[in-house]
């Protein structure tokens, strides 16, 4: 995570185009929790299971007055063609720039098979309803990571 992304500051602004053509603002949810959680890459099994867990608890994070956002920097057409393929309910937002996953700290330096090269560190940030940061979770772990995340936005 970035230096200056911590708990209680208020979070980056963003706007971001979504899959199914629509655009998404942190400013048009004031009033709701938000769940931003970036994911690596669309179609990949880690991410797959991730964005199914948070979609299968739609409902819960909706009765938590929570909105879930999967960002990455896969394109909108890839993001259509994820939520078809396995049925997802989640907002899937995409920054091909990059510039939101900068301004989030999760565009990092990553290692693999002695590579080393920047990607997007799996990570989720809960915004409370007036725009702040209530939580983050660096590093993220998929398996039961979404009931983590439920937990604390039920808890705001």
């Amino acid at each position: 995570m970035a230096k200056e992304l911590k708990e209680g500051l208020k979070a980056p602004a963003f706007s971001l185009p979504t899959d199914g053509g629509g655009k998404i603002r942190l400013a048009d949810l004031k009033g709701q929790n938000v769940v931003l959680y970036f994911y690596p890459k669309d179609m990949t099994p880690g991410c797959t299971t991730e964005a199914i867990d948070f979609s299968g608890h739609g409902a819960a994070f909706k009765k938590a007055n929570t909105v879930v956002i999967g960002v990455s920097k896969d394109s909108v057409e890839r993001h259509d063609k994820f939520k078809a393929k396995h049925d997802l309910t989640i907002t899937l937002a995409s920054d091909e720039s990059g510039a939101m996953l900068e301004k989030y700290g999760v565009w990092q330096e990553k290692k693999l098979y002695g590579k080393v090269f920047m990607g997007i560190v799996r990570s989720t940030i809960l915004i409370n309803a007036e725009g702040k940061i209530a939580k983050i979770w660096p590093k993220v772990r998929v398996k039961g990571h979404a009931d983590d995340v439920l937990e604390a936005a039920k808890a705001l």
